[in-house]
């Protein structure tokens, strides 16, 4: 483990080998998340402009035994990004947010390159002004960066078309733990040449390495979209729905997104300036889907079909296709706002799982049921039910405060990752393990596969430096 701190001795020795703006105390923004459960050490940030810069950067951490934290826009929810005080030593902040170049775009071959602290949003616009889609799309795509997206595997919306963080990436540059540049920025759908060091590094949230430019795979634009909000009864009906709308629309459907009606009773309530698609009469469960068509098809067509197609087999009690992209944009502010509603609630426990698509109903079921034996919770239930990952979050109850009911969150996160693993699922979809969710990768981990983390990591970085105290204890 780092037996140094990078205190201002530390820093004054690098001082002169960087250019003079790239240190400084680390502001407040760097040291906490987005829910506000995590606050950091004070300590120093340096932001290196090059990749060069961040080699150098961590051969000196490395040869001084100086913690390294890789940071990208701080968005990530399981305190991956954060080094606790308390912890020890004050390890270095590394972000990456100077290194914002899109270094080439290849229309042809859809393929973009970018550097590592490039925002997601920016990422897409680039994709645009070539007219091509890159897909990745998620609530922070505003602030979060390239590097982290890819450091933890991102999922988001358009999961189910295209695939994790992991699927669009065909190379990477990245600083290895001893400060060497591994040069993997290749533009290849096919590379059989050993292991595969990108899938290695995605995903594993800093702790490998520093993911410092990556290779993009880009998408034609489709040409038109329709968005719609069905009704359903239950969650079985929304995996009826999904089979029915594969059937009938196959590849075409973007975004499947199942949404409680709980959680507009919380925008109804936190965000009452937010117009809701069923006005006060808020469903118990709904589906918001979303479809891209190639030219000649008209997606409200396509909905219109799919929906009666699904009433007459009793699957929806009810829908609203969107008329323009006015309203389509407003359908899906309603999704993206629940978080937020969320988080001005205040959840007793959150919860991100996923689960094989058989399961969600029995898995949401059992939940509810041992929540109950548990206390009296509100419980919104969302997310992005066609690749079966669910945001499970319980709350207090009706205007009372989540601080009274904390000593209730290790029961009721304890049953929620008992039954997803009861179930064959994953006590972590999309936010991946950070520093929040060590002690359930231990309970829930295999053996064989933990084993070989550890050994991956000790063959990496033997002297422990990448983000110290995350994913493995």
């Amino acid at each position: 483990m780092p037996r140094d701190s990078a205190d201002s001795s530390f820093i004054d020795r690098l001082s002169n080998q960087f250019p003079p703006d790239t240190f400084a105390q680390a502001e407040q923004h760097y040291l906490k998340e987005p829910r506000g459960r995590w606050h950091g050490a004070q300590g120093y940030v340096a932001r290196p402009r090059t990749t060069q810069e961040v080699a150098a950067l961590v051969k000196a951490c490395s040869d001084a035994g100086v913690g390294v934290i890789p940071y990208g826009g701080g968005t990530g929810l399981v305190g991956g990004q954060i080094a606790p005080e308390g912890d020890g030593e004050s390890p270095l902040i590394l972000s990456l947010e100077r290194m914002t170049k899109i270094r080439a775009v290849y229309p042809l071959e859809n393929v973009l390159v970018a550097e590592a602290g490039v925002i997601l949003s920016n990422v897409q616009a680039a994709a645009s002004d070539v007219d091509r889609l890159f897909p990745l799309s998620l609530a922070s795509e505003g602030s979060a960066r390239i590097g982290g997206l890819l450091a933890t595997n991102a999922g988001g919306v358009n999961v189910l078309r295209y695939g994790n963080a992991r699927d669009l990436c065909l190379g990477l540059e990245a600083v290895m733990p001893d400060g060497s540049i591994w040069n993997g920025l290749k533009r290849l759908r096919k590379d059989n040449t050993g292991y595969d060091l990108r899938n290695l590094l995605i995903g594993a949230e800093g702790t490998l390495g520093v993911i410092t430019a990556a290779s993009l795979k880009l998408f034609p634009q489709p040409a038109s979209h329709g968005t719609a909000i069905f009704v359903i009864q239950s969650p079985e009906a929304a995996l009826d729905l999904l089979s029915l709308a594969k059937s009938q629309l196959g590849e075409s459907i973007t975004a499947f997104e199942l949404i409680n009606g709980t959680g507009l009773d919380f925008l109804a309530d936190k965000l009452p300036e937010m117009r809701l698609p069923f006005g006060n009469d808020h469903p118990e469960w709904m589906v918001l889907m979303d479809i891209g068509l190639p030219r000649g098809l008209e997606p409200q067509t396509a909905l219109e079909e799919l929906f009666i197609a699904a009433d007459a087999d009793g699957i929806v009690k009810d829908a609203l296709i969107a008329q323009s992209e006015a309203q389509r944009t407003e359908f899906w502010s309603v999704r993206e706002f629940i978080p937020e509603a969320n988080r001005l609630v205040g959840s007793v426990s959150s919860h991100d799982v996923s689960l094989p698509l058989g399961e969600l109903p029995s898995f949401i079921a059992r939940v509810r049921l041992a929540i109950e034996r548990i206390g009296d919770f509100r419980i919104n239930c969302f997310g992005h039910v066609g690749d079966g990952n669910l945001h499970f979050n319980v709350f207090p109850p009706q205007g009372e405060s989540r601080d009274a009911y904390l000593d209730e969150t290790k029961a009721i996160k304890r049953a929620v990752h008992d039954i997803a693993h009861d179930l064959d699922g994953s006590i972590s979809a999309e936010h991946g393990i950070g520093r929040l969710k060590k002690a359930d990768l231990e309970r829930y981990g295999d053996p064989t596969k933990l084993a070989a983390m550890r050994a991956i990591k000790t063959a990496l970085d033997p002297k422990g430096i990448m983000n110290p105290g995350a994913v493995l204890p």
